[in-house]
């Protein structure tokens, strides 16, 4: 089953025995913090891992007929599984005091897949991670064509960011592969059931 139709390729590999696992002392990512509460008249404690909100944008593009996502290595599922590539939306965190979620997206829908878009929509919000983090995710969904490719993408800094385009036809094949993330399954549910648009 051949899910990916590659736009933009970026050589990634990751050089296995240079990875070290250590303590984290400082983080400009996430903070580590401890609750402590009376629940019920009993005393308890939480660890709790502070992090930004982020917002992930699910792509159509009506040209080609097909969904926008990428692919990226995430080390925290490579220290699960010894793989770490992940299929997801486009996304990005929330960092920028400065600036709107709206325009969040929009920023990162053009540095990570190369796309102009003007607007995004809001289909849903919730919180991630409840166990530990509660970072509250938004995603949006815009419209794309092909004219509106106006960058390669990939990723900004040091990212290395693949992008990927899924057929209509074989979105509902990428939902039963392991290394996806929650919000590119509950984006395609979505798509499925609001869009109505025939594969």
């Amino acid at each position: 089953m051949n899910l990916q139709v590659i736009l933009h390729i970026i050589k990634m590999s990751i050089d296995t025995k240079s990875i070290r696992i250590y303590d984290c002392k400082d983080s400009k990512y996430i903070k580590i913090k401890q609750m402590s509460y009376i629940e019920d008249g009993i005393q308890k404690t939480w660890d709790i891992v502070s992090s930004h909100d982020s917002v992930s944008i699910l792509l159509y593009n009506k040209d080609n007929r097909s969904i926008i996502i990428v692919k990226q290595f995430r080390p925290a599922v490579f220290l699960r599984n010894n793989n770490g590539y992940m299929y997801e939306l486009c996304s990005g965190l929330v960092d920028k005091a400065n600036k709107t979620i709206e325009e969040i997206a929009i920023e990162e829908v053009y540095e990570e897949c190369g796309y102009k878009v003007d607007s995004v929509t809001k289909i849903a919000e919730f919180y991630s991670s409840v166990g530990t983090s509660a970072s509250r995710q938004s995603i949006f969904y815009a419209e794309i064509t092909n004219n509106d490719k106006v960058a390669c993408g990939g990723g900004v800094d040091n990212e290395c960011i693949e992008i990927i385009e899924i057929p209509l036809n074989q979105i509902k094949d990428i939902l039963n592969k392991p290394n996806i993330t929650p919000s590119i399954g509950f984006a395609f549910m979505w798509f499925i059931f609001n869009k109505n648009i025939k594969e």
